[in-house]
């Protein structure tokens, strides 16, 4: 599958995106109220998969997050030449699974298109793309 990975002179990789991530997650980014810099991945799985898309190409799928107490989360990951790539899942618990990562469209074309359709999160992921592609370039 062809996609860009370089911007410039740099080329992007997913070590590169993953730490510009972990420098710009932040509550402003999070869909929760218990984000903390403790777990600063914790409510930003839809928009981190929205900008690892947007460098490397692929699909945004959902699963359910299974707790390791049995309590269900529904979480984003992407699907990159057939490779799950989940840059979130270190807020779960050891013993999370996660069953069977599907698209969710809800209706509209893509997983990305139904999630952005939220405002909230639309929001969310202009500021995190925002602040990534400051850490990138």
């Amino acid at each position: 599958m062809p996609n860009d990975t370089t911007q410039g002179m740099m080329s992007i990789n997913l070590r590169t995106i993953n730490a510009a991530l972990q420098k710009s997650w932040s509550a402003e980014t999070s869909n929760t109220v218990d984000w903390s810099i403790d777990n600063p991945s914790i409510g930003q799985c839809v928009v981190a998969a929205c900008v690892v898309q947007d460098y490397l190409g692929g699909d945004i799928v959902n699963s359910i997050a299974i707790l390791p107490n049995g309590e269900k989360i529904s979480h984003y990951l992407n699907l990159i030449d057939g490779n799950y790539i989940d840059l979130t899942s270190q807020q779960f618990a050891d013993g999370t699974t996660y069953p069977s990562p599907k698209p969710k469209t809800k209706g509209y074309s893509s997983t990305r298109e139904y999630c952005l359709s939220y405002e909230d999160t639309n929001n969310r992921y202009e500021i995190l793309k925002a602040k990534v592609a400051k850490c990138i370039h």
